[in-house]
């Protein structure tokens, strides 16, 4: 399989901001025992599913920025895909998850601790994790056992379902029909939980009396209404229709955003407005320098 030119060169400094961000985000969640809590819990393994996200696409795609190799093998395309299906379908969930988690913190705080206890959380992560390792097995090998033709040239920047189910020269009805439906059932399951999650929060918000405290409600909930939406809209985009109208720069412009927006987003949106995780920042920051302070101007016995 062949790279057509890519758009947007700029999308390096893009990757680089992902990679960097998120990282913060494991690092700090990781080390500061004052954010071993659930929602951090969450928003780190969120963290890290942009990572592996990106990693899947950034190494080919800097060998076609940087050495301008535009070819990838079929097997390197399959593994690819594999991941690309396995990460998104994660995302899915974890969101899903993480609207929950704010739907007990705002709807029972008293019984927070309790419904959200240590297990459940790392049995919902780990339940997130694999819920797509049956799909993307299933309909990469599925694929890719099917018969390719022509040229094989895939107008796109990575590997995904409908680039690559271009160039099949078979009847996909079967494949497009089962994987919709695969597709309808991976986005509907989180977005009902994301739903009812926030039906209630919005029941509680108008419970509360003091417009300070709705406002806190609101802002806590926002950054995670703002992904959602972004990331839910452009994957259904391109994913419910394989075969679209849609054309193939528009296509590029809409996987750009699941794929380089929306987890460069993700620690701005989530960090920047969490004043925990800020404060982490800024102990861990003032506790290297004092360190590097204490390192060049060493006590004297």
């Amino acid at each position: 399989v062949s790279y057509t030119e890519l758009p947007h060169h700029y999308r390096e400094f893009m990757f680089l901001a992902i990679l960097i961000g998120n990282s913060l985000i494991v690092v700090i969640t990781t080390i500061d025992p004052l954010l071993h809590t659930p929602m951090h819990y969450f928003l780190k393994n969120l963290a890290l599913t942009e990572i592996c996200y990106s990693l899947t696409i950034v190494p080919k795609m800097l060998t076609i920025l940087l050495v301008e190799r535009k070819r990838i093998s079929f097997t390197a395309c399959a593994l690819q895909l594999n991941c690309v299906i396995l990460f998104v379908t994660c995302e899915c969930f974890l969101l899903g998850v993480m609207a929950y988690d704010q739907q007990v913190a705002i709807c029972h705080p008293l019984h927070y601790a309790t419904m959200m206890s240590r297990s459940r959380c790392f049995n919902m992560v780990l339940g997130s994790w694999l819920s797509g390792v049956p799909v993307a097995l299933g309909f990469t090998m599925w694929l890719f056992t099917m018969p390719f033709c022509g040229r094989n040239v895939a107008d796109h920047f990575f590997c995904d379902v409908p680039p690559v189910l271009k160039l099949v020269c078979a009847d996909t009805a079967l494949f497009e029909l089962l994987i919709f439906v695969a597709i309808v059932i991976i986005v509907m399951i989180p977005f009902s939980l994301i739903a009812i999650s926030y039906l209630c929060i919005i029941h509680a918000i108008l419970q509360i009396p003091l417009a300070v405290g709705q406002r806190q409600a609101i802002s806590t909930c926002a950054a995670h209404l703002v992904v959602v939406t972004l990331f839910y809209s452009t994957t259904g985009i391109i994913h419910l229709r394989p075969k679209s109208n849609l054309s193939s720069n528009m296509k590029k412009i809409v996987s750009l955003s699941y794929t380089v927006v929306t987890p460069m987003l993700n620690p701005i949106v989530y960090s920047l407005r969490n004043q925990e995780v800020k404060q982490s920042l800024r102990r861990c920051i003032d506790k290297w320098l004092f360190r590097k302070q204490m390192g060049i101007f060493p006590l004297s016995r």
